[in-house]
């Protein structure tokens, strides 16, 4: 993070490419343009970018007394969906003599093109705006250059033939893309799909993310693609089965299939009733978000489905992947990384998840106010994730 002695430097100077200064603490889209362009790093200086709130255009303080208020704001940015991807934000004050001065520290993102409620923001010298379709080109190839995520990578031997290019334009691009953009789109395919990172303009292939998210057989490319449910019986997979079924094919029409079969065949499960209030075994809300939590962080390069197991007391989740990242069994849950960014982008414009690095703690949440106890996560196999969720206590 810039220390105050960097900062005296960089108050002094005009405004460029890395640095905005801004005395308004109310103009929250201000904030949020300012905080895309930094992650989009469009002139690639691969240097942070730094908002600076209370300080005008020369250099004086505006006078702002000390306010965490406008430091949460900032810090908002980093999960609260309206930055896709999730950009990476540092946020400090400062106290000054003549005012408190908040910066946000701005990492550039490897996952360009970065949007702001749907519109791709950049700065060149002193001109800020929204991206032109030949600059958008230019940030997904910049992505190409350095993807390192797996989903984002080229699925190579695939075409456009091998998606449902319906599914995307008519059920995510909406999503994901502002309407004004939007209504204004008339760029070909595959110039659509790279601004989303969903195609691979130098290898010219859909990325393994579109394959996952509109594939109209991802198993071919990526056999283990799928989500296996069975439910038990009894209490061990020794037990008799009575029900399995296997989530396969793209994974928009699969989540919201995966929503409807959590609500009607697991939530339905009436612990007792009270005149007209149910008491369900298992809130719905937590059992969406940890099967979700495995399906955007798995390793989609194990050929192994995710286990979505139901016992006569408990329900496990298991994912082929284990920790990723920054995060390790000393800082999770309060850590986060993505093993998949693309995909844990689509789940956010979908409405899948409501905010990035949260749903964790609100499955837990959640848990606790339906009376089950703690979900239990076991992280010491680097090979596998899994959740371990109890019934509600009768």
């Amino acid at each position: 993070m810039i220390t105050k002695e960097e900062l005296d430097v960089l108050i002094t100077e005009i405004e460029q490419d890395r640095v905005e200064k801004t005395v308004s603490v109310a103009n929250t889209d201000k904030f949020g343009e300012a905080l895309c362009a930094f992650s989009n790093d469009f002139m690639n200086h691969r240097q942070p970018g730094y908002l600076i709130v209370g300080v005008h255009d020369d250099g004086r303080k505006s006078g702002m007394v000390e306010n965490e208020k406008i430091l949460q704001t900032l810090m908002d940015f980093r999960t609260d969906g309206r930055i896709v991807p999730p950009p990476l934000i540092q946020v400090k004050g400062f106290n000054y003599p003549d005012g408190f001065v908040a910066v946000a520290e701005v990492t550039p993102s490897e996952q360009t093109p970065v949007r702001y409620n749907g519109r791709v923001c950049i700065r060149i010298g002193p001109r800020k705006g929204y991206a032109t379709e030949a600059e958008e080109r230019i940030l997904s190839e910049k992505r190409s250059s350095y993807a390192s995520s797996f989903d984002s990578m080229p699925c190579f031997g695939s075409t456009v033939d091998d998606i449902s290019v319906d599914i995307f334009k008519y059920t995510y691009l909406p999503t994901a893309i502002d309407e004004e953009t939007l209504d204004a789109n008339g760029r070909e395919i595959k110039a659509q799909l790279a601004s989303l990172k969903l195609y691979d303009l130098k290898a010219d292939c859909p990325t393994n993310a579109a394959l996952l998210l509109f594939g109209k057989n991802p198993k071919f490319y990526l056999p283990g693609a799928a989500v296996q449910y069975v439910h038990y019986t009894g209490i061990g997979m020794e037990s008799e089965f009575d029900y399995e079924h296997r989530f396969e094919g793209d994974l928009i029409t699969q989540m919201h299939i995966m929503v409807e079969f959590i609500k009607s065949q697991i939530i339905k499960k009436v612990l007792q009733n009270i005149g007209e209030s149910h008491q369900y075994a298992y809130p719905f809300a937590a059992i969406k978000e940890l099967l979700f939590n495995a399906i955007i962080h798995r390793d989609y390069q194990s050929n192994a489905a995710i286990k979505f197991y139901e016992y006569s007391d408990r329900i496990e989740i298991s994912n082929a992947g284990g920790l990723y990242g920054r995060v390790n069994k000393d800082n999770f849950p309060k850590d986060n990384d993505y093993r998949n960014p693309v995909l844990a982008e689509a789940a956010m414009n979908m409405g899948f998840v409501n905010r990035f690095n949260q749903g964790i703690y609100r499955a837990i949440d959640v848990l606790r106010k339906n009376g089950n106890p703690d979900p239990v996560f076991i992280i010491e196999d680097l090979r596998n994730f899994t959740v371990i969720i109890h019934q509600k206590i009768k």
